[in-house]
């Protein structure tokens, strides 16, 4: 008779799974960001909190994650022409990217801003932006676009009046038919070209006049334009008087479609969500918007609010990564203990929250800018605020989420985890609305052009004056710094300015607003030290409490 074997035992049968990390899923994203709820209730209200609530809670879902990377792993698919030959320019995407969008837009973040009478709604969308962005950051290209739009769109109350309501409805509508069938538009953006990129007075696509006031035709290409479908592009072009603005509508009133060429989708290196493409023009009707010859005045309000959406999105991938790598090493134990107890990993995860930390405590401070107008300081400090952040923290993002990435080992690694797409997205936002140079010689632009935007500068550190000697220190090294440059080596010096600029900014909001284990740790690693973007060289902070202050909790 023989004996049966013996049950395997869980240390050796490999169906059994031992000291995995959990799934970071089933979080409220907003109440789970301690320094995003805070910088709601500083800049907006309880109430402004509290309708984020729904938000946050399906953005953390098991759900949403599974359609983000749905929506990442069935790309767009262009079908150029139809059955018969006819020219149709259609991209198709998978339906897990509809469901994103219609909840992005659903939950108010495209252009409903604009149309709201709550005095918080851009401090409200901004703080919605990017807690949605954790399912996926490729979807929040065409929502910024249309968010976009709507400064840019004032320049003409008729053109205003049509587009507007549109781009601000909670409906989402896709589908290439007469905007005004339509629930709700949305709206994207060509600017660059082959020859020229970000250096937008080298193009050649030409606008001809027609008969009918206001109207042109188009002809040449654009070089980058996202989300192909969308209802209504803001395109630059060469007209008699000069590089001008167009509305360029994807369907016309009468129903048939304007003459636009999708002539290939980008193989890009980060999200494979969103389509974005080559175009071609060839007698494509559009509207004048603004004066000819102001093309880039006219248009230059929508690439600011798509400069503040590149910070939000960077600020939101940032504290991505570091949700995913907290949560890992509070659940993932190695040579004898929870790696979030090892004093060398606790500091690795509490650089990186002090970094996403300074990152969402300016954006939403800039966002709140947007909230004020009329306010001269508050339009002042947007303006120089902008570029500062754009270069500073989108330059820092890839980074920091690589190192957030190895928080996880092999298992950050794998696509699965999520990880490798927040890697390969982070340099993104970097590039897009002028790069890391572009940004840093625009901050040289506004002080050199606009004295009122250093006093807005200097009067917003000024609040943290005498909370902190180390700052203080750094606040004067860069004076010395901004009145030591000479003009002819300002251009090459406009990085370290601008960068400095940024870091000192964010320390004077730190201080002011943040715990003190957070501030300190910032101040001293970042002002009265050197962070050269080695993390987990923290010293004398209080790591413990900044790594439970950053922790996702269930």
């Amino acid at each position: 008779m023989t004996t049966a074997p013996s049950a395997t035992s869980p240390a050796t049968d490999t169906r059994v799974v031992l000291n995995q990390a959990p799934l970071l899923a089933g979080h409220n994203v907003v109440t789970a960001d301690r320094a995003l709820t805070e910088a709601v209730l500083r800049h907006g209200s309880a109430e402004t909190l509290e309708s984020l609530l729904a938000l946050g809670l399906q953005a953390g879902s098991e759900e949403a994650r599974e359609h983000g990377l749905l929506a990442n792993a069935n790309e767009p698919v262009l079908t150029p022409y139809d059955r018969y030959g006819n020219r149709i320019d259609e991209v198709a995407f998978h339906p897990s990217w509809h469901w994103l969008m219609e909840r992005a837009i659903g939950h108010g973040l495209a252009a409903a801003a604009w149309e709201s009478d709550d005095p918080h709604a851009h401090v409200r969308r901004a703080a919605g932006f990017m807690a949605w962005s954790h399912t996926e950051p490729g979807h929040g290209c065409p929502v910024s676009m249309t968010y976009a739009a709507v400064p840019a769109l004032r320049a003409d109350d008729p053109l205003a009046k049509a587009w507007t309501p549109l781009l601000a409805s909670r409906h989402y509508d896709p589908g290439l038919r007469p905007a005004q069938s339509k629930l709700g538009a949305l709206a994207g953006m060509g600017m660059t070209e082959k020859q020229g990129g970000s250096d937008v007075h080298a193009n050649l696509t030409e606008a001809r006049r027609t008969s009918v006031e206001g109207t042109y035709t188009l002809h040449g290409h654009k070089w980058f334009t996202s989300a192909p479908m969308n209802d209504v592009f803001l395109v630059l072009a060469q007209a008699p008087g000069g590089l001008t603005c167009f509305v360029l509508p994807r369907v016309l009133p009468d129903g048939s479609r304007n003459r636009l060429d999708v002539v290939r989708l980008k193989d890009k290196l980060g999200n494979h969500s969103n389509a974005s493409a080559e175009l071609e023009f060839d007698g494509t009707a559009v509207f004048r918007l603004g004066d000819e010859g102001r093309g880039v005045r006219t248009i230059i309000e929508m690439v600011a609010a798509t400069r503040l959406d590149c910070v939000l999105g960077s600020a939101s991938l940032m504290r991505r990564a570091v949700s995913e790598a907290s949560w890992h090493v509070a659940h993932r134990s190695a040579f004898g203990g929870l790696l979030a107890d090892k004093p060398l990993m606790r500091n690795v995860i509490a650089d990186l929250a002090i970094e996403s930390e300074a990152a969402t405590t300016l954006a939403m401070r800039l966002a709140a800018a947007v909230d004020a107008p009329h306010d001269p300081h508050e339009a002042a400090l947007r303006r120089i605020g902008l570029p500062l952040a754009k270069f500073w923290v989108c330059k820092r993002t890839p980074g920091m989420v690589a190192e957030a990435l190895e928080c996880l080992g092999g298992n950050g690694y794998v696509e699965d985890s999520g990880m490798p797409l927040l890697y390969r997205e982070a340099p993104l936002n970097s590039v897009w609305e002028g790069s890391g140079n572009v940004n840093a010689l625009d901050v040289l632009r506004a002080l050199s052009r606009e004295p009122e935007v250093l006093d807005a500068y200097l009067v917003e550190i000024g609040r943290a004056r005498g909370a902190d000697a180390r700052l203080d220190a750094a606040t004067e090294d860069l004076l010395q710094l901004l009145g030591s440059l000479e003009p002819a080596s300002m251009e090459g010096s406009a990085r370290r300015l601008a960068g400095r600029m940024a870091a000192v900014l964010q320390g004077s909001l730190l201080v002011r607003f943040a715990p003190p284990a957070v501030a300190d740790a910032f101040v001293a690693s970042r002002l009265a030290g050197r962070h050269d973007g080695t993390y987990g060289m923290l010293a004398g902070a209080d790591l413990g409490a900044i790594v439970e202050r950053t922790t996702p909790v269930l």
